[in-house]
């Protein structure tokens, strides 16, 4: 990506997201159960309350977007943003599954918000900011679209090492592949996983009370099976990294990964660690 302007990478990201959306529907019960307990922290460090008018960014299927729905209800609304128009062709089945009538989802760039000034009680985002390309212009849009008084609470990833179920495949594939070392000012799942980097960019555009924290958990698939057909249908970076291989390789890759997440199984399912940053903060009253 370091070729690519941001209006590039903003195109692959569209296209990638669009191509693996199937897979998130198809897997869309076992991620939510996985990452809910993000999603109420994300609610709770929103500050989130009946009557808010809320904009999530990188909503993709619908969390935390439909949550946040809830909690602002009755006279509150959402707005929910992502890249792809497949993923939130999801995001509104599931919103008219559970009776939300106030939240909508529009397909748009989060790189490039066109809301209005002081529009928004509160913003959250889950797993968004660290793909943005312009991350400092991201979060000054997020502070000037945000009421005075108002939080912006996001949750990125936690360090590679803490978190297998991406790490793991990553470290199979780069004995497979002469892949070149990540830059890390380009987007990227664990760009903003070191502490004080999404607080500083916050501080930088003006926000207050920050407050940031690493979040513990696991996510339990049924076997190795299962997470190996998961990861491969919703990870699109990897689902590119394996059109690389030949047949042989694939099959030693997959199990090579199979056997590394293994090792936590636990009570008859996998239990993979997870490790998340959850940084909030807010905008001046005065």
């Amino acid at each position: 990506m370091a070729n690519m302007t941001a209006q590039d990478v903003i195109s692959t990201q569209r296209e990638e997201w669009t191509r693996v959306a199937p897979g998130w529907e198809k897997w869309d019960a076992v991620f939510d159960r996985n990452l809910s307990f993000i999603n109420y922290r994300l609610v709770a460090e929103a500050r989130l309350r009946p009557g808010f008018r809320v904009l999530d960014l990188g909503s993709g299927t619908g969390y935390p977007a439909l949550l946040a729905a809830q909690a602002v209800t009755p006279e509150g609304s959402v707005v929910g943003l992502d890249l792809s128009e497949a993923m939130l062709t999801v995001a509104r089945r599931k919103a008219k599954e559970q009776g939300l009538s106030n939240v909508e989802f529009m397909a748009a760039d989060a790189c490039a918000i066109d809301l209005g000034d002081a529009s928004f009680d509160a913003v959250t985002s889950r797993f968004c900011l660290m793909f943005l390309p312009d991350i400092q212009k991201a979060v000054r849009d997020i502070a000037r679209v945000l009421k005075p008084g108002g939080y912006l609470a996001a949750a990125v990833w936690s360090a590679p090492e803490k978190n297998p179920m991406t790490s793991a495949p990553m470290g199979v594939l780069k004995k497979m592949l002469s892949l070149p070392t990540p830059d890390p000012d380009q987007p990227g799942i664990f760009r903003l996983a070191k502490p004080g980097d999404l607080r500083g960019t916050m501080e930088s555009a003006g926000l207050d009370t920050i407050v940031e924290d690493e979040t513990v958990g696991e996510s339990f698939y049924a076997s190795a099976d299962e997470y190996f057909e998961a990861l491969m249908e919703i990870a699109a970076p990897l689902q590119t990294l394996f059109a690389k291989l030949s047949t042989e390789q694939k099959a030693g890759a997959e199990a090579e990964i199979k056997q590394a997440v293994s090792k936590f199984r636990r009570n008859g399912h996998l239990a993979l660690p997870m490790a998340v940053r959850v940084v909030s903060g807010r905008k001046p009253i005065s």
